[in-house]
């Protein structure tokens, strides 16, 4: 039976969840991109808590006008920022099922400028 484009994503958000686990010292950073907007936060699974958020509704970025793609990689300079105040130099990215590539891709490139090793 053929799966739905959701019920894919899920499965594999399943597969690579499993091997993955976001600590103190290396959190997780997990993406979450929907048809308008991108999001990502940054999540520490030992204690289930988030320790930064950014997103392409935040202030800034939406008074700037840019593609979709250049907004991603916006977020991932800010979420680089924010996770830089927090003292997080490290993280392990979480893609959350979506295919590396165009706005994902965009935001990991942002990350890394911003100085976080992913």
């Amino acid at each position: 039976m053929a799966l739905n484009k959701i019920e894919r994503r899920q499965k594999i958000k399943r597969r690579i969840r499993g091997n993955m686990f976001g600590s103190a010292e290396k959190p997780r950073l997990s993406v979450f991109r929907s048809n308008k907007y991108i999001s990502a936060q940054i999540i520490n699974d030992t204690t289930a808590s988030t320790l930064a958020f950014a997103t392409s509704r935040d202030k800034e970025i939406v008074a700037v006008k840019a593609t979709k793609s250049e907004k991603a990689n916006m977020v991932g300079k800010l979420i680089a920022k924010l996770a830089k105040e927090a003292g997080i130099e490290q993280v392990v990215f979480d893609r959350n099922g979506y295919l590396y590539h165009g706005k994902i891709k965009s935001l990991a490139e942002g990350a890394r400028e911003g100085g976080l090793k992913l």
